[in-house]
């Protein structure tokens, strides 16, 4: 209630009358002048003086005009940003992201998204899963792809579920083998990697009571493909990240099947931006059609 009585002070200054402020704010005149009394009540000091030729501001008023003109000014742009998130005119989407979902997902669903809702913008934060999760968990992204189970605080969607397949030079003496096995990751150094997929690939190598002799470590996707690809091992990389790379190298699955399982997590779906739970929208109705598109 308050910011509107700092409204009717301001737009009865600003037109040097109670019954145009009130024409303006569509209020009655006597409501104008209760507002306005009722603040000089609150504060205890006189804002307007009143008299025959209309009103004039006091000397408490002309000091405290600039300030309540600035609150008033505030609460407008807040205001027309409320209703530029309602409208999903403008906004931004902050979601953070490791490189595979980054690379092979989230630029075709934003391409058909933006052409829907051009003037969201969007900022991306790569990282690993457990700093994706520390994004989501302070605020710092509206929601992250993440591996799924992950923390119980945090509210999650399922989206896919994507393959760790083992990747050999393309002269390997398995290569024309139909499913890789499980011993022949110990006849060959092993490139780990760390940032992102160590779980996952630790995972494997407990469930089966194994250790490959790991001779090179990275969180780079990338740098363990070429490696691969020139001689120096194999390693188990995601099938997501697998698409479309320049790399001459061999993806096989393993004869035990092994998946990570990709969701999208946030703190609380129901106090996301109207922006965020559109694009969520997006894609969980898109996602099985995005690599097709």
């Amino acid at each position: 209630m308050n910011i509107q009585k700092y409204m009717a002070f301001v737009k009865a200054v600003e037109l040097g009358s109670f019954t145009k402020a009130a024409e303006t704010l569509d209020y009655s005149q006597s409501g104008i002048s209760r507002m306005i009394n009722d603040l000089e009540k609150e504060w205890g000091v006189f804002l307007l003086e009143r008299g025959r030729t209309g009103i004039n501001l006091t000397s408490d008023g002309f000091k405290l005009l600039p300030q309540l003109k600035r609150i008033c000014n505030e609460y407008e742009i807040l205001m027309k940003q409320i209703d530029d998130l309602h409208d999903m005119e403008s906004g931004i989407i902050r979601i953070g992201t490791f490189s595979s979902v980054a690379s092979h997902w989230l630029p075709n669903i934003i391409k058909i998204f933006k052409k829907d809702y051009p003037k969201i913008d969007f900022e991306f934060l790569l990282g690993d899963y457990t700093e994706i999760e520390s994004w989501i968990l302070n605020g710092r992204v509206d929601f992250g792809f993440l591996r799924l189970p992950t923390k119980a605080d945090l509210e999650t969607i399922f989206l896919e579920q994507d393959r760790l397949l083992v990747v050999i030079p393309q002269n390997h003496p398995l290569a024309n083998c139909e499913k890789f096995p499980i011993n022949g990751l110990l006849n060959s150094p092993f490139m780990l990697l760390e940032k992102g997929a160590k779980a996952e690939i630790s995972e494997i190598f407990e469930r089966h009571h194994i250790s490959p002799n790991v001779n090179f470590t990275t969180w780079d996707d990338y740098a363990i493909m070429s490696m691969v690809e020139n001689g120096l091992g194999i390693s188990i990389l995601p099938e997501l990240i697998l698409q479309r790379i320049p790399h001459k190298i061999i993806a096989k699955e393993l004869e035990v099947p092994a998946f990570r399982n990709i969701g999208v997590a946030m703190r609380e779906q129901k106090s996301l931006s109207l922006a965020s739970k559109k694009f969520l929208e997006y894609l969980s109705y898109r996602n099985s059609g995005i690599e097709s598109e």
